[in-house]
Order: C-alpha cells, then sequence, then structure tokens
C-alpha cells in the first residue's frame, strides 16, 4: 500500500471515530449541562494526555510551536465541543451530522492558509458540490428556510473544527500526531479543571449510565485517541485530502444516531448523505498540491 493510501485508510478510521461524536454528545446533553460535559471531557482527555506524555518522558515541544499549539487547543479543545454540545441540546444528532459535512471545504480553504496546500480547481468543485447539498440540507429541515439557533451552533463548530483540523496537521508534519493533541489538552488541563469545578451540577446521582457513556467517549476517542489516527492521516496524505474525508460523517452519523439516539433514518436524510459521499469519491480523483 502506498504512503498516500495508508494515510487515506488511516483517515477513513479517525471519520468512523469522530462520526460516534455528536451521537454520544446527544447522549450526555440530554442529562449533563453542555458547559461542564466540555470542562469534564477536556478534563478527562488531559489527564491522559499528561500521564502520556510524562510516561514516555517526551520534551516540551519546540518553542516556535508553543503558540501554534495553544492556538490549536482553543480551536479543537473549547471551540468545537462547546459549540457541538450547545447544538445538540437543541437538534438532533443526525441533522447535526449532515451540517458537519461542510467541515471538509471550511478544511481545505483553513489548509490552503495554515498548511500552504492548493487543490486544483476540480477538487474545490467537488468539496463546493457537498456544501451546497449540506446547505440545501439544513434549509430544507426548517419550514421558513432559515437557520435555527442550533444550526448556528454547529457552523461555529464547522469554523472550529476547520481550523483545528489544519492545523493539527500542519504540525503534524513535526511532532507525531498523539503528541500534537496530547499536548493541547494538557496544556489546557489546568484551566479545564477550574472549569469543571466551578460547573459541577449540585446533583450528578441521578445521571443513568448511557450518559456517563456518552461522556466516555467524548474524552477518551472524540478528544484524544480520534486525533492519533487523524492528525498522523493528515502527515501522510495531507490535510485537504484527508480533511475531505468527514465529508463521510453525515452518512455514518446518521447511521449511528438510529440505534444510539433513537433517531428514525429518513429517506430524505439518507438521500442527502448519500449525495455528499459522491462528492468525496469524486474529489478524491482530484489533484492537491502540498506546499
Amino acid at each position: 500500500m502506498s504512503g498516500e493510501r495508508f494515510g487515506i485508510a488511516l483517515g477513513c478510521a479517525g471519520v468512523l471515530l469522530f462520526a460516534g461524536t455528536l451521537p454520544a454528545t446527544r447522549l450526555a446533553v440530554g442529562f449533563i449541562d453542555p458547559l461542564f460535559l466540555t470542562a469534564a471531557r477536556t478534563t478527562i482527555a488531559g489527564c491522559a494526555g499528561l500521564a502520556l506524555l510524562l510516561l514516555l518522558r517526551r520534551p516540551l515541544p519546540p518553542r516556535a510551536l508553543r503558540g501554534r499549539l495553544l492556538a490549536t487547543a482553543l480551536c479543537s479543545v473549547i471551540g468545537f465541543p462547546v459549540l457541538m454540545a450547545l447544538a445538540m441540546t437543541t437538534v438532533p444528532a443526525a441533522h447535526g451530522g449532515v451540517v458537519l459535512g461542510i467541515i471538509p471545504l471550511a478544511t481545505t480553504a483553513a489548509a490552503c492558509v495554515v498548511a500552504h496546500e492548493r487543490p486544483s480547481a476540480g477538487f474545490w468543485l467537488a468539496s463546493l458540490a457537498g456544501a451546497a447539498i449540506v446547505i440545501v440540507f439544513v434549509l430544507s429541515q426548517s419550514d421558513t428556510w432559515a437557520m435555527a439557533p442550533g444550526d448556528l451552533f454547529l457552523l461555529g463548530t464547522v469554523a472550529a473544527g476547520a481550523f483545528a483540523y489544519a492545523m493539527s496537521g500542519r504540525m503534524s508534519s513535526t511532532l507525531p500526531g498523539w503528541e500534537v493533541i496530547s499536548w493541547q489538552v494538557a496544556t489546557l488541563l489546568p484551566s479545564s479543571v477550574a472549569a469543571m469545578l466551578t460547573l459541577w451540577p449540585h446533583d450528578l446521582t441521578n445521571v443513568p449510565l448511557k450518559a456517563w457513556a456518552g461522556l466516555a467517549y467524548v474524552s477518551f476517542v472524540s478528544q484524544f485517541f480520534a486525533f492519533f489516527v487523524f492528525n498522523a492521516a493528515m502527515a501522510i496524505a495531507g490535510v485537504s485530502r484527508v480533511g475531505q474525508l468527514m465529508l463521510l460523517q453525515p452518512f455514518l452519523i446518521v447511521a449511528l444516531a438510529a440505534p444510539i439516539n433513537g433517531e428514525p433514518i429518513r429517506l430524505t436524510t439518507l438521500a442527502y448523505a448519500a449525495a455528499v459521499v459522491a462528492t468525496v469519491i469524486i474529489g478524491q480523483r482530484m489533484r492537491v498540491r502540498r506546499g
């Protein structure tokens, strides 16, 4: 298997891991405050990251990368999960999954700025087609063909995620992907612990097991381990090409939301998801020049 194909395979595995984030978040926010959920997931991931860095005796990252690590952490560790949790209090996970299908286009744009990649015109057209399908889907879900508050939170999630992926992918060419995310969550550990203690609910005894399972997933997988795989994929195959694989998420999230959240699988949602997947297949055949 060629290096780029291996990177694409890793990217697909990462997308599968990330696809569980929305259903797991939806499970948790039904019983846990979204802001506390974000602080808790960041604290848990931060403890895991710090323990791994200490266990492997990793030196501090180069001074030139520290500012970028902090900026990336603000997007991936705070902005992305906070906005996603707020969105999941008002919209179904399947709906959110299709909206997040616009992330690859945003990631491609961010990669041009951050990672100096130059996608071909065909790649841009495929990404724009996928984004257009997502926008039509969002508007069609509203009787007034207008954005709902949850959709605005989701668009903020898209922006935070795009820059988080692009910057993480860029740094993963210098540091191992697992180390990039470990330093991000470890850097924000003091503030996340303080936030978690400040936001600690008065009573957690009534939180069901499924909500705790959701918290565990978004902490250990979504906020930590999935980045090991996805960062490595972006370092091997490029931010734009691997980022475009995120267009597969709508289909995966719709499929997961049915058994996990009890959300019905609607034929229209599947049709939109399938159309988005088609744009991924086309886009993967287009050229991307890496800087």
